[in-house]
């Protein structure tokens, strides 16, 4: 059988097809209308904003061949936006029209008890039948979830024929998956979702609908409707070495030359494919890679960066997110492209998220001298309107500055229990650019506030006062921003030890954790931060 994945001009597509092929199958391009009704096997993929996929849709004239396919009873599949554009609407885009096969309107969810986008790994599946799998959906599974919007479990009315796989984030019930014979639909990635999400697109594909559970724990699937995992993160910071290979490597409070000698060379820590490729098979929940060099005089269709992504999105399952780079840029020959452009290509190429630096502090800037107006002209507006929040994640690199009292600034001062170089009690945090080389007047709360309003979904919040000292994160500064913006925050800078991940996520309540160098240099693998975190009562995936 050849798979057919609707091409519209999604984010990711190139993971789902590396998934598919990995599993045997050919695949195909339907590009036209037209080619709908010729499909053996067709696949929907959804990933950004309700509006964008669905007027993308209709202005191609797909949602009438769509829709009937659909119906069909050939196999069909919808992932992600895919499953939200089988209702009639949604509040995301309200003048927007769905595909009105299943009767309702997507909604968002509530951010007054968590954290909106909804992002991790979290449990799915069928409760109105607890002796059989469906599709390979296994209560104690977890599948990697990425949206701000869903289609509420109470009150779903569809065909009989229908099962319907439920997840729980907070308080809030919603529609984890669609199925019956032929036709799957899932609000979560399955091909980011390592083996579980392997295991169920080769049932869906193979025609293995449901399958008998023996012994299966009934208070196990209940639990299983509030599983939201810790995220365990890898950093991969990737660069030009002298010699002009691409080499994973790790600063020291971002110097990231051998200190043996004056002008020594980049620490090379490994090669950016084999390290994603171990840190996969080893747990990691994201790979995240960091171009720090960003390729400035090298036309974007050859930045280096794009065969590295490329290449691991081949056999690596889980997300990935690239940063460096991610804006307005002009190729040597003249060409200019625009963030959104820049940040597709990388889409294409494998990721799934893109991390944006320094241009967020300047959005910021400009944000606040326009009375916290919006543009709709920055990076993470633009990339956030094609594409989602979710895949727009802001790297913050402050530095901790000292004050006596926080009379002395007008930025957010906190009490520290570590003293300055004069015994000053306070401090406040400094956003810096390119690299942490320049500082601005402007401190994280005031970065993180205006990135969220731009439309930012997450913010990486590197430090770096704790970077490369394997003392552990800075507590009160992920503390300060997390308790500031409703978006995820992943702790960065300072791991040395598994407990540093227990203390992080336990002492803030962030959404993940992410390190770089101590699992470079297999101070202590993914899995043994793992098992200490699940020994610690700290929900994981394993």
């Amino acid at each position: 059988m050849t798979v057919s994945i609707l091409d519209y001009g999604s984010g990711n597509v190139r993971s789902l097809v590396n998934a598919i092929q990995h599993l045997g199958y050919d695949v195909e391009w339907i590009r036209s209308p037209e080619e709908i009704a010729k499909a053996e096997c067709l696949i929907f993929p959804g990933v950004g904003n309700f509006g964008f996929v669905c007027d993308s849709l209709a202005k191609e004239g797909y949602l009438e061949p769509l829709r009937e396919y659909a119906l069909s009873g050939k196999p069909f599949m919808a992932v992600c936006v895919g499953i939200q554009a089988l209702f009639e609407g949604s509040v995301e885009a309200p003048e927007s029209k769905g595909l009105g096969i299943f009767p309702g309107l997507v909604q968002k969810f509530q951010s007054k008890d968590k954290s909106v986008p909804h992002v991790g790994w979290n449990s799915c599946a069928v409760r109105s039948n607890t002796e059989k799998e469906f599709y390979g959906l296994r209560p104690h599974d977890k599948f990697y979830f990425v949206h701000s919007y869903m289609m509420p479990a109470d009150n779903l009315q569809l065909p009989s024929d229908f099962h319907v796989a439920t997840t729980r984030y907070g308080d809030e019930m919603f529609v984890g998956a669609i199925l019956k014979k032929n036709f799957l639909a899932t609000q979560f990635h399955p091909e980011k979702s390592g083996a579980a999400g392997l295991r169920c697109i080769k049932a869906f594909l193979s025609g293995n609908y449901e399958k008998a559970i023996s012994g299966l724990d009934t208070q196990l699937l209940e639990n299983s409707s509030g599983g939201l995992t810790k995220r365990v993160i890898a950093c991969l910071d990737v660069r030009s070495n002298d010699a002009g290979d691409l080499v994973v490597t790790k600063g020291d409070q971002y110097d990231v030359r051998e200190k043996a000698a004056v002008g020594g060379e980049v620490r090379n820590l490994g090669k950016p494919v084999e390290l994603c490729q171990r840190y996969f098979e080893e747990g990691a929940d994201e790979v995240v890679f960091l171009n720090i060099t960003s390729f400035r005089n090298c036309p974007l269709v050859d930045a280096p960066m794009l065969q590295v992504l490329a290449k691991a999105a081949q056999t690596v399952f889980v997300p990935l997110t690239v940063g460096g780079g991610i804006r307005d840029v002009v190729d040597p020959d003249g060409t200019v492209y625009s963030a959104a452009e820049v940040a597709g290509t990388y889409f294409r190429s494998g990721a799934d998220k893109v991390s944006i630096g320094s241009d967020a502090v300047y959005a910021a800037e400009q944000f606040y001298s326009n009375d916290k107006k919006l543009t709709g002209t920055t990076a993470i507006e633009t990339i956030s309107a094609a594409y989602g929040c979710q895949a727009v994640v802001i790297s913050i690199d402050p530095k901790r500055q000292y004050v006596k009292s926080p009379e002395e600034t007008k930025h957010h001062a906190i009490k520290t229990p570590y003293r300055g170089p004069n015994g000053e009690e306070y401090a406040w945090y400094q956003c810096t650019v390119k690299g942490g080389r320049e500082y601005r007047d402007m401190d994280v709360v005031e970065l993180a506030k205006a990135c969220e309003a731009m439309g930012a979904g997450e913010v990486l919040l590197n430090c770096m006062d704790q970077d490369g000292s394997n003392a552990g994160y800075d507590i009160e500064l992920i503390r300060l921003v997390k308790q500031s913006v409703k978006i995820p925050v992943i702790a960065s800078s300072g791991a040395g030890v598994s407990e540093h991940f227990e203390h992080v996520f336990k002492a803030t309540d962030c959404d993940a954790a992410l390190a770089a160098g101590i699992f470079h240099r297999k101070t202590c693998s993914i899995e043994n931060v793992k098992e200490h975190l699940q020994k610690s009562d700290v929900l994981v995936r394993l």
